[in-house]
């Protein structure tokens, strides 16, 4: 633009404000983008959950029984067994074995909690390079499965859940009864969540576990956060409740949960015929 025969343009402080304004729309749509980009992933976390759910009955039906939980390393174990359940059945023992190389309800019994999807056993196709089944963030989904039983009818022989025979053997009046989920972290004492306002599912009502640590993988931006920890410290009490921020009384939690109850394992198998 001419003035009086001298050019003008844009001043520092007007370039500046500008420059401001771009910026502020480029990080809101960067924002908008990763909260899109996030839900999408939760979604599609939520909708292998199901999956994977839908595919441990599914196995249930055609075995008879639960798998065992998969293993995240080859530490004893086969290559071949990565992703796949992992069983004694060389050492003629039925029985599942976990992460810990211990036997699966032994020692640390870091098999329940620590154990993961056994997607080769199910059939399940979202996995990495490895064979591990992983959620939308690329972290391997983990899944637990029962051991205690209690009200069988008859004489119970372990494994219940794992083993087909005596799963029929022991007769569908066994319930689960060492798997627990609780609302929050805080009041948790030992195998109790400390109190029926804080409790979600029962014991006698979880046969299995399937979960997904979330975008942080059970590692929080703001440090370990207390309910998330609840469902890596490798014991049978987990926490499940919608996401929450770092700043919350607890801390960041953003895993996933879905589990199976003994009258929805029980009815799968009678409709097919497999049980009683």
């Amino acid at each position: 633009m001419i003035r009086g025969g001298r050019a003008t343009g844009f001043t520092l402080t007007e370039l500046a404000v500008v420059m401001t304004i771009v910026a502020f729309l480029l990080a809101s749509l960067m924002y908008t983008l990763s909260a899109q980009s996030d839900q999408r992933n939760f979604e599609e976390t939520r909708h292998r959950l199901e999956q994977a759910r839908e595919l441990l009955l599914a196995f249930a039906v055609v075995n008879g029984r639960l798998p065992c939980p998969a293993r995240s390393a080859a530490t004893a174990v086969p290559v071949t067994q990565i992703g796949d359940e992992v069983r004694n059945v060389a050492a003629g023992d039925p029985d599942c074995v976990g992460d810990a190389v211990v036997d699966y309800y032994g020692g640390t019994n870091a098999g329940v909690t620590l154990g993961l999807l056994p997607a080769r056993a199910i059939g399940f196709q979202q996995v990495n390079s490895g064979g591990l089944a992983i959620d939308a963030w690329a972290n391997p989904i983990r899944y637990g499965v029962a051991h205690l039983a209690t009200g069988c009818t008859g004489t119970l022989t372990y494994p219940h859940w794992t083993n087909a025979a005596n799963l029929k053997a022991n007769g569908i009046g066994c319930q689960p009864n060492d798997l627990l989920i609780c609302k929050s972290a805080t009041g948790i004492t030992g195998t109790t969540c400390g109190g029926a306002a804080n409790q979600i599912m029962s014991t006698s009502l979880v046969v299995a576990v399937i979960y997904s640590t979330g975008k942080n993988g059970g590692t929080p931006s703001g440090g370990a956060g207390l309910d998330e920890g609840a469902n890596l410290n490798g014991d049978r009490v987990y926490v499940h409740h919608l996401p929450t921020p770092s700043d919350f009384v607890n801390g960041e939690f953003d895993d996933q949960m879905l589990w199976i109850t003994s009258g929805e394992f029980y009815g799968k198998l009678i409709s097919a015929g497999v049980l009683p």
